[in-house]
C-alpha cells in the first residue's frame, strides 16, 4: 500500500528541507524583468477560477514525457527526473537544461491523485529559460502533460502565487489532495545578488 503523499514528504527533517526548496539556480545577468502583473504580484496570488464540484477521476501512474502550456509558449520534452540534491533540497534542472521542465519523482505522476510537482527555470545566467513567460499564465489556462503511456493529462490553472523562498508553502504544495492536481514552480522577484528571492507557484487541477 502506498503511503499518503503528506506522510512521505512531510515527516522528520524532510519537511524543513522541502520547505527550503529554493530554486537558487534562477538568475540572470541581463537585468530584472518588470514588476510581476497583478494576478501574481500579491502573495495571496490570483483569484482562483471556480473549483469543480467533484474531483476528476484519477489516472493510473505513468511518468510525464512532455509539457505544453500554450499561453506561456511552452512545449518541451522529454521531461527531466528530479529527486533530492546532496544537501537534501529538491533538485532543479541544470543550467544546461534550462529549456526543459523537470518532474519531482518522489511525488505522484501527473494525473494520479495528489499533487504532481513540475519545476523549471525562469532564467539563468545564460538568459531567459523555459518558464520566462510564466507571467502570461492566468486562471483558466490549460497545462497538458503527455505521459509515457501515450495519454494526456490536461490541467486547468486555478491560481498563481508568488512567495518569498523563506515562506514556501510546503503543506499547500506537497500535501495530500482529494483529486489529481499539478504544481508548477519557478523563480520570481527582482534580482538580488544574482538570484531571485521568490518562487512563483502555479496551482492546477485535472480536468474531467
Amino acid at each position: 500500500m502506498r503511503l499518503s503523499l503528506a506522510r512521505r514528504l512531510l515527516t522528520g527533517s524532510l519537511a524543513a528541507l522541502v520547505s527550503a526548496a529554493a530554486l537558487t539556480g534562477c538568475a540572470a545577468d541581463d537585468g530584472a524583468p518588470a514588476t510581476p502583473p497583478a494576478h501574481i504580484a500579491a502573495p495571496a496570488g490570483a483569484p482562483a477560477s471556480p473549483a469543480p464540484s467533484l474531483p476528476a477521476a484519477p489516472l493510473p501512474a505513468s511518468e510525464p514525457v512532455r509539457v505544453r502550456i500554450p499561453s506561456a509558449g511552452v512545449d518541451t520534452g522529454p521531461v527531466l527526473k528530479l529527486g533530492l540534491a546532496s544537501d537534501g533540497t529538491v533538485e532543479v534542472p541544470s543550467v544546461a537544461q534550462a529549456d526543459r521542465i523537470g518532474w519531482y519523482t518522489k511525488g505522484v505522476t501527473p494525473g494520479e491523485t495528489g499533487p504532481a510537482v513540475l519545476i523549471g527555470h525562469f532564467d539563468t545566467a545564460r538568459g531567459p529559460a523555459v518558464l520566462k513567460n510564466i507571467s502570461k499564465i492566468v486562471a483558466g489556462d490549460r497545462i497538458t502533460v503527455t505521459r509515457a503511456d501515450g495519454s494526456d493529462a490536461v490541467f486547468a490553472v486555478r491560481r498563481l502565487q508568488q512567495v518569498g523562498k523563506g515562506d514556501f508553502p510546503t503543506d499547500e504544495v506537497y500535501g495530500d489532495t482529494t483529486g489529481p492536481e499539478l504544481r508548477l514552480i519557478t523563480c520570481g522577484g527582482e534580482l538580488r545578488g544574482g538570484h531571485r528571492p521568490d518562487n512563483i507557484i502555479v496551482f492546477a487541477e485535472l480536468m474531467r
